[in-house]
């Protein structure tokens, strides 16, 4: 497998490194625990979900890359190296110096901050690096969790986007979050 980005990131508690083959299997056992959660919000998780489509993943990330300047990175539990999920920059808009930021963390790993530590973490890497000026997370109006996230690591919500995701073929309202600079400073 090509490798991607170079970037890693962490805190006392966490560490955001570029994808490894060797994360295949973490990876695929966090989906299979977290299918119901992330099922419903999240176009790459189906319910018939394996190994193959991790694989397919990780093999992707140099491409992604290389043609869309996408940083993804895997989310460890310092302490243990143990994969708790995954998180990226994409979408890039360079006209306005604009990027998404997206998550998600595996259903045995919630409500330990560990989302909102890798946001602020990615987001204040991403306006030093890449130099943006403004960070959208967009989460469906039904993906509360997610919306959390985005609140606690200082996202401003702007208001609802009608049929903004498309999850499946099935278009969802999505709210808007913008991030800028001083608001993970």
């Amino acid at each position: 497998m090509a490798t991607d980005h170079e970037i890693e990131l962490g805190s006392e508690n966490l560490l955001l490194r570029p994808f490894q083959p060797s994360d295949a299997e973490p990876i695929c056992d966090a989906v299979l625990e977290s299918l119901d959660e992330l099922t419903p919000w999240l176009p790459w998780c189906h319910p018939q979900y394996t190994i193959l489509d991790t694989r397919t993943f990780l093999e992707a990330r140099a491409s992604a890359f290389e043609n869309d300047g996408e940083y993804a990175f895997a989310m460890l539990q310092r302490a243990t190296g143990r994969f708790v999920g995954a998180c990226g920059i994409n979408q890039f808009d360079r006209v306005n110096a604009r990027a998404n930021l997206g998550y998600w963390v595996r259903t045995s790993a919630t409500r330990h901050g560990h989302a909102t530590a890798a946001t602020r973490l990615l987001a204040h890497w991403a306006f030093e690096a890449l130099e943006l000026v403004r960070i959208e997370i967009v989460a469906a109006v039904g993906n509360v969790a997610s919306q959390r996230v985005a609140s606690k690591a200082g996202g401003w919500r702007e208001g609802i986007a009608r049929r903004r995701l498309n999850v499946r073929g099935e278009a969802h309202d999505a709210v808007v979050f913008s991030v800028l600079r001083e608001d993970v400073a």
